[in-house]
This record gives C-alpha cells, structure tokens and sequence, in this order.
C-alpha cells in the first residue's frame, strides 16, 4: 500500500466516524480577503465534523489559551484555509499534512485589517497621523483566534493609575490571493476593539500575529 492510498483510506476513515459522531458544520471556501469570508457567496456544503482537543481518544477537554482542535471529517471535501461554522463554534482549517490529523483552529473573533497609508506632500500639508480616511481595507471580516498574548506595554504617559496596554496572540488562515500582513496593520473586530500589529508571521499553518490593543 502505497502513501496516496493510505490518505485516502485515513480520510475515508474520518469521514464514517463524523456519519457517527459529527455535527452539520457549513463549509466556507473564502476567494477573496475583501469580502466576509462567512458570505453566502463562499458556502460549499453542509459538511459532518466533530473536533476534539487534540486527543482522538476524545479524553480530555480543551483548556485555557489554546486554539489549536483536531477535526475529524471526511478531508477529501477540504481544504487548508476553509472554515466550518455550526453550532455556536467557528473553526478554520489550518493545515491538511499527509497522512497526520487535519488541524483545525478555533475563532472567538471577527476581524477585518486596515493598512494606513502614507500622506503625499511637501510643505503644509494636513494631518498625516492614522486615521479611518486615509485607512485601506486589506481583510474585511475574517473569523480569527485572539487570545492574550504573554506581556503588556506601559502606557507612555505612565501614570500611577494607568495599566498596561495588552498585547494578543492571533491567529488567521493564509489570506486569498496572497494578502501578505505587515507590522503596522491595523486590525480591528467586531467589538470595536483595535489592535496594531508587530509581528507577522507566515508559514504553511496561516499567520500567527503579535499585535497591541490600540487605546484610541
């Protein structure tokens, strides 16, 4: 037996344990980073999928700061960056690697990504500091992972009252047609809350980002 036929016999096997134990999830395929990659434009089906906390033995339940699920469902019907949403629960598929779980990523946020832009001009010109008018749209309503990141900032005014500014963790799949995230972007979620990324990085999992709650 070769690999290519043991994938299709493990995935084939996932797809009668989630005829068993799954719930209906709908399956979204996002074809581009400026629309809600929820939209009814991106609906492929109805798809049966359990997700457990890492364990296949279904053992334990999933703890505090981790987002990271298997997904048990049949993975010939997807693909990494696809989410399934059902349930009270989003998850987007992380990554499908030969022959191993199918890795899944569970979002407790909506966010959409701004990049300022830089104001053209010489002599007297207005304002040129982040604002919403000269803010472009790079991802428009994604669910996401934004958990609390390990450290905070002091605020620069420093008083003796004030808190640290927290710093998130986040998660997203890789973004359609190659939308790159860079330090500086502007994210902000369904909560009105904003957050200006340090760091992002991108691998074969999505981009994990590092990034700071903006206090205006």
């Amino acid at each position: 037996m070769d690999g290519t036929t043991l994938q299709a016999k493990l995935y084939g096997g996932y797809a009668k344990a989630a005829k068993r134990i799954g719930l209906p999830f709908a399956q979204y395929r996002p074809r581009t980073a400026l629309q809600p990659a929820l939209a009814a434009a991106n609906s492929v089906q109805t798809l049966l999928a359990s997700f457990n906390a890492e364990d296949m033995g279904y053992r334990h339940p999933r703890g505090y700061a981790r987002a990271a699920w298997y997904c048990v469902a049949d993975g010939g019907q997807l693909q990494a960056g696809d989410y399934l949403s059902g349930n009270g629960y989003t998850y987007f598929v992380a990554a499908m690697e030969p022959l191993l779980p199918i890795l899944a990523v569970q979002c407790n946020r909506v966010l959409s990504v701004f990049r300022p832009q830089q104001q053209a001009g010489v002599g007297a010109v207005g304002y040129g500091g982040m604002t919403a008018g000269n803010e472009v749209a790079r991802v428009v309503q994604f669910p996401a992972s934004v958990l609390l990141g390990t450290k905070g900032e002091h605020s620069l005014v420093d008083l003796p009252g004030d808190v640290r500014s927290p710093w998130w963790a986040i998660l997203l799949p890789n973004l359609p047609s190659g939308v790159m995230l860079r330090s500086g972007d502007l994210m902000q979620d369904e909560l009105g809350r904003r957050f200006v990324v340090s760091s992002a990085e991108q691998s074969a999992l999505g981009w994990r980002v590092g990034a700071m709650e903006s206090e205006t």
